[in-house]
């Protein structure tokens, strides 16, 4: 899945990049089209590789921002119980943690629908959403928290620490990894960030999409994928340290980072013991990635036989969540309305649409739940367990997941 190529410089450090994947001409893995609406012509090469200075992996080809980040973009953080749950875990965390003191000020980049500042703005704390998606950001001001609609950078932070003074804490969650910019976005964290506060921060763990072979992890919002050694050697280059690496079950295996100006914070021992792990496991060495390439490889080959001989037999099968995620699978191994009959989905304004590239229709719940399908694909297998649970007349009716992580199976729980 790989080829020679004329690749960029690293983005984090202008070292040079090793390619290592090419998922080929992909569409914006959030272009739900209606059914009879004009294609949408817009496609980028989802390939990727790796620093050979500092490690960091990442998109060889970004897609524009605006075509990623717009005003009807989908996803909401509120959508899922389980991430519910989890950012207002957090919120509590950092109330009882990094928001105790007199006049506390915290900055979420990406705020999303305001899950997450919505309880520090219930305990009266100063907050600020950096959110650059207009029906989100209105979504947010909705939800009662305080919203900047733009794009953060540089420029940005300095006029954010002008106007409320330092932040304690600034948080992103599964944004940071989408912005191209890191350079200016962590000078503008330099600037907002009071001397003792922190940058924290949570995406995929490449590690985890290694050894999960979770692939689908990999489409045009995600720039970047960290491992620690490649954060900690991204804060050194710009004046932080590495003090904390939470592993997250979350969202497939993530990360939660926790950068600080040097000296003023304990370094945890979990950013050592996972430094060694991950040169344990090899994740930069050429031998790993090439591995990872000839997994991704095998996972698409038996997938697409299983589904072409349940349809030879007569047997109906449906995908189970239109994820983002998705569109980097259903366009990668070919798999279009011929193989799956529909595909379910909970958000609204996907439903009455088409998979981004595949033309699959994607259709509500109810859709679902009024026939079962003998087979259902779930695409959305970060959030199995809530699926199962919820969905569990299903199986009781016959029928029959089939998961492709971390190899294709059929199961019935």
């Amino acid at each position: 899945m790989s080829r020679t190529t004329t690749v960029p410089p690293c983005r984090i450090c202008g070292g040079g990049l090793q390619e290592f994947f090419d998922f080929g001409k992909q569409p914006m893995a959030n272009a739900y089209l209606t059914p009879g609406e004009p294609g949408e012509a817009f496609t980028f090469r989802l390939a990727g590789g790796i620093c050979d200075r500092c490690t960091t992996v990442q998109l060889l080809e970004e897609a524009p921002h605006d075509r990623m980040f717009h005003g009807g973009y989908p996803y909401r953080s509120s959508g899922s119980a389980v991430m519910r749950s989890h950012f207002e875990r957090l919120a509590d965390t950092f109330l009882a943690t990094e928001l105790d003191r007199p006049d506390p000020f915290i900055v979420e980049l990406g705020s999303n629908d305001g899950i997450m500042l919505r309880k520090i703005a219930a305990a009266g704390v100063r907050h600020l959403g950096v959110e650059p998606c207009d029906d989100l950001a209105e979504t947010g001001r909705r939800n009662g928290i305080r919203v900047c609609n733009e794009f953060f950078d540089e420029e940005l932070g300095k006029r954010i620490r002008e106007a409320d003074g330092p932040a304690d804490v600034v948080f992103a969650a599964n944004t940071f990894s989408h912005i191209s910019f890191l350079g200016s976005v962590l000078r503008g964290i330099d600037a907002l960030l009071a001397p003792h506060g922190v940058f924290v921060f949570e995406d995929p763990y490449f590690g985890d999409i290694v050894r999960k072979t979770s692939f689908d992890q990999i489409y045009d919002e995600h720039i970047f994928f960290f491992t620690v050694r490649s954060v900690r050697n991204m804060a050194a280059a710009h004046g932080f340290e590495l003090v904390d690496a939470e592993r997250l079950p979350v969202h497939g295996g993530e990360i939660r980072y926790t950068l600080a100006r040097p000296g003023t914070r304990a370094v945890q021992p979990s950013v050592r013991t996972l430094l060694a792990e991950e040169e344990k496991a090899g994740l930069a060495d050429p031998v790993t990635l090439r591995r990872f390439s000839d997994d991704v490889r095998r996972v698409c080959t038996d997938l697409v036989s299983l589904l072409r001989e349940l349809r030879a037999d007569g047997r109906t099968v449906a995908g189970y969540g239109a994820t983002a995620k998705s569109a980097t699978l259903l366009n990668l191994c070919g798999i279009g309305p011929e193989l799956l009959s529909y595909v379910c989905d909970t958000t609204p304004a996907k439903q009455g649409r088409l998979t981004p590239g595949t033309g699959i229709p994607i259709r509500p719940p109810q859709a679902f739940t009024g026939e079962f399908p003998d087979y259902a694909l779930l695409l959305a297998w970060n959030h199995a367990e809530e699926i199962k649970s919820k969905e569990s007349a299903f199986v009781a009716s016959g029928g029959r997941w089939i998961e492709y992580v971390p190899d294709v199976r059929i199961s019935a729980a």
